[in-house]
């Protein structure tokens, strides 16, 4: 921004920095309200990711009793080699979604293969369920690596608007409005010279005539 010394103090002038502190005003509100929209959207996802969280930690242990039980009952070397049958996990896709022009991921499939029907058949009920329980539990995973990572550009997001604003607010509108009583303030000054002068002038012009009809 120009130095104040250096702006011309005219009426173009200040109705051009007048509508600048206008837009600057309304790209301000409109910041504010973004950002308002922004935290509400981060404690929405917060409450989502708290609950997936709670959920993932009972999964994990219901998951972890299942194990025991089927290797009570199978043993640790049958449990084993069954683990070696299982289907690999199948990749997930990741997409993107828009929240108030920020990008946040979206996981997409992923998960496992399911089990050829007559492996079913070989396993029995302990190590069946242990299976169910940890492919649950990849899938929840999944939801809260999305929400974090949502979460993260979130906040990004919220600084970088609250510094925006920040800088409107404490910055180019008191500078604007600074332009605006400089511009003022001269006009004053040229107000009163004029006056000044106009005093002179007629002072002069009223000795003139009274020299001549003298």
């Amino acid at each position: 921004m120009a130095r104040i010394e250096s702006i011309r103090p005219t009426r173009l002038e200040l109705l051009r920095t007048r509508r600048r502190i206008a837009v600057a005003k309304r790209g301000l509100n409109l910041l504010k309200l973004k950002r308002s929209a922004l935290i509400a959207e981060f404690f929405k996802i917060s409450r989502e990711a708290l609950r997936l969280r709670g959920d993932l930690k009972a999964r994990i242990v219901r998951g972890y009793e299942a194990i025991r039980f089927a290797e009570m009952r199978e043993g640790p070397t049958r449990l084993e080699n069954i683990s070696t049958l299982l289907p690999n996990v199948r990749a997930a896709g990741v997409s993107t979604r828009n929240v108030m022009g920020v990008r946040t991921p979206r996981v997409d499939g992923g998960g496992y293969a399911p089990l050829p029907p007559a492996a079913l058949l070989d396993l029995s009920v302990p190590v069946h369920e242990s299976i169910r329980h940890f492919q649950g539990i990849y899938r929840v995973v999944l939801d809260v690596a999305e929400k974090e990572n949502a979460l993260r550009r979130l906040l990004l997001e919220i600084e970088k608007t609250k510094r925006r604003a920040s800088a409107i607010e404490n910055v180019l509108i008191p500078r604007l409005e600074g332009t605006v009583r400089y511009i003022k303030f001269r006009f004053d000054e040229l107000e009163r010279d004029s006056f000044s002068m106009l005093k002179t002038v007629k002072r002069k012009m009223e000795a003139e005539g009274s020299a001549v009809s003298a």
